[in-house]
C-alpha cells in the first residue's frame, strides 16, 4: 500500500475539516453578521486549536489505525473506546449522503430537470465514484483532494480580494439579529461554527496510511488550522463588507454575494457562476474526505472484535478496507435524500461528545501511560493540558445547552444507540 506524504495529507485534512466557506451562510441571518465574524475568529481558540494540539500529541504517541478511537480505548477502556468509534462512524451516515444531495442541488442550477429519481440517481452516482477513489487508497484520495481544493480556492480568493477593495458596509452591524431569541442567536450559530471547525482529530484514523506520522501530523495540523480560519473568516468578511444584505444570507448565498461583487460581463454574473461551481465541488471534496476518514472506523473496530471480522478484509491490490468502504457507501446512498441543514445540529451532538472523549484521553494517557514516546507534547505544562481539555468541553456544554428541541431529542437518541449496540456486539460478535 502506497502511503501519503505531507503534501497530500495537508489537502486531505483541509478537505475534511474545511473544504471551503460554503454552508456557513445561515450563521449570518440567524446570529447576526457581527456575531458570526466573532464566532469564526474566537471559536478556534476554544475548539479547533486545542483539539489539533491534542491530536498532534496523541498521533506521535500512538500512530495507529483508528486514531482517536484507539486513543480513547487505551485511556478509558473498551466501552468508551467503542462509543467513540461507533458514534463517529454513525455520525458520518448523517453527512455522507447529504453532501451528495447538496452537490446535486447545485447541479440543478444548471440542469433544472434534475428532480425526483434523476436527482437521487446523480447523488448515488457521485457516492459510487467517490467510493471507487477511496478503494484505490489514500494517495489517490490525496491527489483528488488536491485538485478539488485548488479549484475551490481560486474563486474564493478572487472574491476576497475584490470584496475587500469594494468595501461599502460595516460588516459588524448589527452585532446580533434584532429581537431574536437567545438560543437562536447563540445556539444555532454556534452549532454551525462548531461543525465548520470540527474534524481535526478525525484524520488520525488513517495514521497507518501516512508516511512517518509522528513527524508530519503536527506539521500538517500547524498548516491546516490557520488556513481553515482564513478560508472561513475572510470570504464572509469580504461578502458582508461589499455585498451587504445580511438578512438574505442563507445556504448558497456566497454565490449571490460573489455575483454582486463581480458584477456582470455581457449580462453574465461570472464570479457568481464560478462560486456556484466551487460550492458544488466543495461538497465533492467533503464527501471524498468523509469516506476516507469514517470508513476506516468499521474495519479497525472489526480488527478489535467489535464488528464482523469480514469488514477488516483488505483489498488484495490496494491494501484498503474495501468492504468497510463499500458498506459505508451503501448506507450513504440509502440516506441520500436528507438535508444537511436538518442534520448538522444532531450531528454536532455525536461529534462533540466524541471530541470531548478525545481531549480527555490526552489527560488520562499522561497519567496512565507516561512512558509512551511523544515527539510532540501539548505546550504549557499543566496549564496547557488543562486548556486543551477544558476549552472544548466548555464549548460542548454551551453548544448542547443552546440546542433546539429537534437537535436535543435527535442527538440524545443518536447517543443512546451507542451503548445498546455495544451490548449487542459484545454478546454476539465477540462471543462468536
Amino acid at each position: 500500500m502506497r502511503k501519503a506524504g505531507l503534501f497530500y495529507l495537508v489537502f486531505v485534512m483541509f478537505s475534511y475539516t474545511t473544504a471551503g466557506p460554503f454552508g456557513l451562510e445561515d450563521m449570518v441571518s440567524t446570529s447576526g453578521p457581527g456575531m458570526s465574524l466573532i464566532f469564526l475568529l474566537v471559536l478556534p481558540f476554544f475548539w479547533s486549536i486545542p483539539v489539533s494540539l491534542v491530536s498532534a500529541e496523541l498521533t506521535t504517541a500512538m500512530p495507529v489505525s483508528g486514531g482517536f478511537y484507539r486513543w480513547t480505548r487505551a485511556a478509558f477502556g473498551d466501552f468508551w473506546g467503542f462509543l467513540a468509534g461507533w458514534w463517529n462512524w454513525s455520525a458520518s451516515f448523517l453527512l455522507g449522503g447529504a453532501y451528495a444531495v447538496l452537490f446535486t442541488d447545485y447541479l440543478v442550477y444548471y440542469f433544472p430537470g434534475l428532480v425526483g429519481w434523476k436527482h437521487y440517481a446523480v447523488a448515488v452516482s457521485l457516492i459510487a465514484v467517490i467510493t471507487w477513489v477511496n478503494v484505490r487508497g489514500i494517495q489517490m484520495v490525496g491527489k483528488f483532494a488536491t485538485a478539488l481544493e485548488i479549484f475551490i480556492s481560486l474563486p474564493v480568493v478572487v472574491m476576497i480580494v475584490m470584496g475587500l477593495v469594494r468595501w461599502h458596509y460595516n460588516p459588524l452591524v448589527p452585532l446580533v439579529v434584532p429581537h431574536q431569541a437567545a438560543f437562536k442567536t447563540f445556539g444555532v450559530g454556534l452549532a454551525i461554527a462548531l461543525w465548520g471547525y470540527s474534524g481535526y482529530e478525525q484524520v488520525s484514523s488513517v495514521a497507518e496510511e501516512v508516511e512517518n506520522p509522528q513527524r508530519i501530523y503536527p506539521i500538517a495540523l500547524a498548516l491546516v488550522v490557520p488556513f481553515s480560519i482564513a478560508m472561513y473568516f475572510l470570504p464572509m468578511l469580504a461578502g458582508l463588507a461589499s455585498a451587504g444584505h445580511w438578512q438574505d444570507w442563507h445556504t448558497g448565498y456566497f454565490s449571490n454575494a460573489a455575483a454582486i461583487i463581480g458584477g456582470t460581463i455581457r449580462g453574465h454574473a461570472w464570479l457568481g457562476t464560478w462560486m456556484t461551481l466551487a460550492g458544488m465541488v466543495c461538497n465533492v471534496a467533503l464527501l471524498n474526505a468523509t469516506v476516507l476518514t469514517a470508513t476506516r472506523m468499521p474495519s479497525t473496530m472489526a480488527e478489535d472484535g467489535y464488528l464482523p471480522e469480514v469488514l477488516s478484509h483488505k483489498h488484495p491490490r490496494y491494501g484498503t478496507p474495501w468492504l468497510g468502504i463499500l458498506v459505508s457507501a451503501l448506507i450513504y446512498a440509502a440516506l441520500a435524500r436528507q438535508s444537511l441543514t436538518q442534520l448538522i445540529s444532531v450531528y454536532n451532538w455525536v461529534r462533540a461528545i466524541t471530541t470531548v472523549l478525545t481531549v480527555a484521553s490526552v489527560w488520562q494517557l499522561r497519567r496512565t501511560r507516561p512512558e509512551l514516546p511523544r515527539s510532540f507534547v501539548v505546550p504549557g505544562g499543566t496549564w496547557g493540558l488543562f486548556y486543551v481539555v477544558a476549552a472544548p468541553t466548555l464549548m460542548t456544554a454551551i453548544a448542547l445547552a443552546g440546542s433546539d428541541r429537534y437537535a436535543a431529542v435527535g442527538g440524545a437518541i443518536a447517543l443512546a444507540v451507542g451503548p445498546a449496540v455495544y451490548l449487542v456486539t459484545k454478546k454476539v460478535v465477540r462471543g462468536r
